[in-house]
This record gives C-alpha cells, sequence and structure tokens, in this order.
C-alpha cells in the first residue's frame, strides 16, 4: 500500500468517527426499514404480478431495487448515503410536482392520499441524515478528478 493510500484510508476513517455511533445505528435503523418494510411490500407485487402498466412496473422495479440495495447500508452506512439523497429528493420532487397540484385542486383521491400518506413517511430522511458529515464529504470535499 502507497503512503497516499494509508493516509487516503486514515483520512476515511476519521471522518467516519465524526459522525457519532448513535447516528449510524439510526442510519442502520432506516436502511433496514427500508430494506425490510418496504420491500415486504414490494417485493410480492414483483415476484406475483399480473398486468400492469408499463410505468407501474417500472415503478415497482425501482423500489424493489431501492429496497435491495438498502441492505447495504446496513454494513456501510455512511458509503450508502447516496440512496438515502436518493430516497429523500423522488419523494420530495413526487410530493411537489404531483401531489400538491393536485392537492390545490382540491380533495385529493383515494388512491393519491394514500401515496401521499407511504411518501410522507420519507420525512424521517433528513432528520436521520448526518448533515455535518455529508456538508464535509459532498459540498466542502473536492470531487474525483476527470481524467
Amino acid at each position: 500500500m502507497t503512503i497516499a493510500a494509508e493516509f487516503q484510508t486514515l483520512a476515511q476513517k476519521e471522518a467516519a468517527h465524526d459522525v457519532p455511533l448513535w447516528r449510524l445505528y439510526l442510519l442502520r435503523l432506516l436502511y433496514g426499514a427500508i430494506a425490510f418494510l418496504m420491500g415486504m411490500q414490494i417485493w410480492p407485487i414483483v415476484l406475483q404480478h399480473g398486468t400492469m402498466t408499463v410505468m407501474r412496473g417500472v415503478a415497482f422495479a425501482m423500489l424493489a431495487a431501492l429496497s435491495a440495495v438498502a441492505i447495504l447500508g446496513l454494513r456501510y452506512p455512511l458509503k450508502m448515503l447516496p440512496l438515502l439523497f436518493f430516497e429523500l429528493m423522488w419523494k420530495a420532487i413526487w410530493l411537489a410536482a404531483f401531489a400538491l397540484p393536485e392537492a390545490l385542486k382540491g380533495p385529493l383521491g383515494p388512491d393519491m392520499m394514500e401515496t401521499v400518506i407511504n411518501t410522507s413517511v420519507g420525512i424521517v430522511v433528513p432528520l436521520v441524515l448526518p448533515w455535518r458529515y455529508v456538508f464535509a464529504n459532498y459540498v466542502k470535499k473536492p470531487g474525483d478528478r476527470w481524467r
């Protein structure tokens, strides 16, 4: 191992220690909830689906993949943070771009209201994210080289 590689490994370990252990366990709990609670709802539909629209199938496949990849967050809670960014963003975009305009038109139908409630559970994601770590590693830290 080169000196640069050893230094980088040491820097990664120090950055991980900046996140309190309780927050790592909270992240693991969130990844576990995504993997198992969402997985219990989504995977039976994926495995036993009947005829459905293409986009509905795409949505279920995407959610199944999300629940499967979330298992990696149990072992690597900080390395899998982009998965939580994705979870937070798709829910925020859906609520702002699809649910809110419908709600402004009048009362939501039962299907839309159920989806709003299920999607609103994503409010826990920003509460669990280690924001100092996110800022230090995704905003301030230089990106990977381009060539």
